[in-house]
């Protein structure tokens, strides 16, 4: 269990790997009833539950909305988040929840039967990295996707956990090797050091093993990325420039750490982390992760 922060910590994205999906399934459903959250979703085996940080109260019904998230609060570099549920809710909002890996410490009570039980763990509060790549391959040998995920799982650790791994359809320009595709990887840092670490030793393996010598790496640590998204959505529909890419990145504040002609899809492939069905599709304007007004928006 992951907790991903914004700047501000006025917003948490809770991430959930299980290995019962029908379990996660239920929870999906029910979870998702409950007023801080502000989108919730399955990609493979992680359900991920966008929220507002603060309390609430839930209003627990058998069968309709049997279980939830009463609170997720910010502490420092802690994140403390409460589970209710009914019934079997009550057992998964407590002990399978507390016994998680990832989960510093926890309070649970009594569940299962026909219990009413609540728990609250307390786990590392992380910071989003995302990190973009392209071009590592050659007409001969490799495959960007594959190298970057190789990498991504070696590096992977409680400190800089691997959350998500994206392919990005781009705009088929001459020099690509044939299919045009970049990747978005994104990972969980626990600080400023765990951030350093991480990107240090992606872009030396990378460049220990990319078969071309114009790879981009681009690095950007943001619970949104939206101020890519125009140049992310021109990337996809037509041929964009370096340059354009250079500044777009410079205006962003994002990291250029390899700068050959892959950067542009290094850079347009960030805002898709995490959506993996929808960054394929070629020509797919990236759109908001939720449809609820709220500040800023997402």
């Amino acid at each position: 269990m992951y907790a991903i922060c914004d700047a501000a910590n006025e917003y948490a994205e809770i991430i959930e790997h299980s290995n019962c999906y029908s379990g996660a399934a239920w929870s999906l459903y029910h979870y998702a009833k409950a007023p801080l959250v502000l989108k919730a979703r399955s990609t493979g085996n992680m359900i991920r539950y966008l929220m507002k940080t603060g309390s609430s109260k839930l209003e627990l019904k058998p069968s309709v909305a049997a279980a939830g998230i009463e609170s997720v609060i910010v502490h420092g570099d802690e994140v403390e988040i409460t589970y209710v549920g009914l019934g079997g809710g009550g057992v998964g909002a407590t002990r399978c929840r507390a016994f998680a890996n990832g989960v510093l410490r926890y309070n649970i009570s009594e569940s299962g039967g026909e219990k009413c039980a609540r728990g609250t763990i307390i786990v590392p509060r992380r910071d989003r990295v995302l990190i973009g790549i392209d071009d590592t391959d050659s007409k001969e040998i490799g495959a960007t996707w594959t190298l970057t995920h190789n990498i991504a799982k070696k590096l992977n650790c409680q400190e800089a956990v691997y959350l998500s791994h994206a392919l990005v359809q781009l705009f088929p320009v001459p020099e690509r090797t044939q299919n045009c595709m970049s990747t978005v990887l994104e990972f969980g840092c626990v600080d400023e050091k765990a951030k350093s670490w991480l990107v240090n030793a992606f872009k030396k393996t990378l460049k220990k093993y990319s078969a071309s010598t114009q790879t981009g790496m681009v690095v950007l640590s943001d619970f949104y990325a939206k101020g890519l998204y125009e140049f992310s959505n021109r990337s996809r529909t037509e041929r964009v420039s370096k340059v354009e890419a250079l500044q777009c990145a410079r205006e962003n504040g994002v990291g250029v750490l390899l700068d050959g002609n892959g950067v542009i899809g290094a850079l347009a492939s960030l805002p898709w982390f995490a959506r993996p069905d929808e960054s394929i599709i070629s020509g797919t304007p990236i759109k908001p992760l939720i449809t609820k007004e709220i500040k800023n928006g997402i």
